[in-house]
């Protein structure tokens, strides 16, 4: 199945190509980049890579369409939304297992997370799109809420369809038109995205893909004059770079970035609930989430206790071929990441904190491929690296406290502000607790996902929101027109 879907990408031109104005065309340039399998540490594709040239004729065209599409009705957009979401949800299986392929997801987590949660962005952009009042009125004037303009959307490789969904569809829903710049490490799926907008009838020029590096495509797009919106998700980095090349031309920035996420777990929690589940949750999608909470904050009374739940936790795991069923954890996506993974871990030993489970190395029995042992570090300070920097790999620590007071400090000791959990009994004590956390969401035990959760951060994780009517927004301009007459309709 997964040789097949490289056959079919290249059958029908997609790997040397990217996307502008309703054609697959050739890029400018020559530059090509390797598309690596995690699993095996081989070579399965190979993609061409754009250049700012491409850009250009990419936000030109973007520019060209906006003129029709930024006035074409809510109901217009709405009904492309859905057809996007009807042909997503039909490819499914294609998607996941192209993503299983490009960057190791496990192909239980492809089909019940990956592919399923980016279909709910699509559906969530439809409805919002679909009954939000452009224009309110207050006194005699009226404020319109308008497409920004073009947008330059850069994804990254953890959760690449996903993010892709987060960003393309409240922008077309909004009325912007777009060029995407997904990773060049995972970018298969976001071809064959590109040929569901195409399939669905998207307007020339309101979808365009560039695939290509941050250095080239992300930088041109960055710094382009007539793009008027730049969201990023990706590292702390890459989002200072992307802002510092998009402040010449003052255009909006919505960063998300990178996360350190806490998990408080309050004295009376229930910890056969709250430590496995927190284990899940940190160690999902092989910890290669910016809002996983791997730092778990736990009284210090009950740390043995939380220890031998961990453990038992991590010992229900089954790291192996991505591409098998019963596998709950693939390989980490590519190996500067799996050297990173190394690095902290190495880290971790030498701070002196003391390893529960896992360790350096890859599991036994897996002799190639970026597989990471998932690991426990227990008895962790808080001014530890593996306790302060962003990991990107399945590696929890277990801080202890010994007052709520001081956890709620740790938990916000981080230039980090994504993500947080919350967890125990008393549910007004958990609310007066995620009311303190500087962070852009805190889930009270482990409430169910939502789209329409607005997601960002505070500090150091970005700024911005994605997600619900919030990430709607981030779209559009607001523009206040007075003497418009307090009863006029639009």
């Amino acid at each position: 199945m997964n040789s097949s879907i490289i056959k079919r990408l290249t059958s029908a031109g997609r790997l040397d190509r990217i996307f502008i104005d309703g054609e697959w065309l050739l890029p400018a340039g020559q530059a090509r980049a390797v598309v690596i399998d995690p699993s095996t540490e081989e070579p399965i594709a190979e993609i061409a890579l754009g250049s700012a040239q491409d850009v250009a004729v990419a936000v030109a065209a973007a520019r060209r369409a906006f003129a029709t599409w930024s006035v074409s009705s809510a109901r217009s957009r709405a009904s492309l939304l859905d057809r996007v979401h009807g042909l997503v949800l039909e490819r499914a299986e294609l998607f996941a297992q192209a993503m299983s392929l490009e960057m190791g997801a496990a192909i239980g987590t492809a089909r019940s997370a990956q592919v399923p949660l980016a279909a709910e962005h699509i559906r969530a952009a439809r409805d919002i799109v679909g009954s939000y009042a452009f224009i309110t009125h207050r006194e005699a004037m009226a404020i319109v809420r308008e497409p920004i303009g073009v947008c330059g959307l850069i994804t990254p490789w953890n959760w690449p369809l996903y993010q892709i969904t987060a960003k393309v569809a409240p922008a077309l829903a909004a009325g912007c038109t777009v060029v995407l710049k997904p990773s060049e490490l995972s970018p298969l799926s976001a071809l064959l995205f590109a040929e569901v907008m195409a399939d669905a009838g998207v307007p020339a020029g309101v979808f365009n893909l560039v695939n290509g590096e941050g250095s080239e495509v992300g930088a041109a797009l960055s710094a382009h004059p007539d793009v008027d919106m730049i969201s990023i998700t990706g590292s702390t980095r890459a989002g200072v770079l992307v802002a510092q090349a998009a402040a010449p031309t003052v255009k909006r920035v919505a960063q998300e970035l990178g996360g350190k996420s806490p998990n408080l777990i309050l004295p009376d929690a229930d910890l056969a609930r709250a430590v496995p589940a927190g284990v899940a949750a940190g160690l999902r999608n092989v910890g290669q989430s910016c809002s996983a909470p791997t730092r778990m904050i736990v009284p210090r009374e009950r740390l043995p206790e939380v220890e031998r739940l961990a453990q038992e936790a991590v010992s229900t795991l089954v790291v192996g071929d991505p591409r098998s069923p019963q596998t709950t954890h693939g390989p980490v996506a590519n190996r500067a990441q799996f050297n990173r993974v190394q690095e902290m871990i190495q880290a971790g030993i030498a701070e002196g904190a003391r390893l529960v489970c896992g360790g350096p190395g890859r599991p036994q029995g897996l002799e190639r491929g970026f597989y990471a042992r998932p690991t426990v570090f227990s008895d962790v300070q808080p001014g530890m690296r593996i306790a302060q920097e962003e990991i990107f790999g399945p590696v929890l620590a277990i801080i202890p406290y010994d007052s709520v007071d001081e956890a709620v400090e740790i938990a916000n000791g981080t230039v980090y502000g994504l993500s947080a959990h919350v967890q125990g009994q008393d549910l007004a004590a958990a609310r007066a607790v995620a009311a303190r956390i500087r962070s852009g969401q805190v889930h009270i035990n482990n409430p169910a996902w939502s789209p329409h959760a607005p997601f960002g951060g505070y500090k150091r994780s970005g700024n911005g929101r994605e997600y619900g009517v919030e990430g709607f927004q981030e779209y559009l301009e607001t523009k206040a027109i007075l003497g418009y007459g307090a009863q006029e309709q639009a």
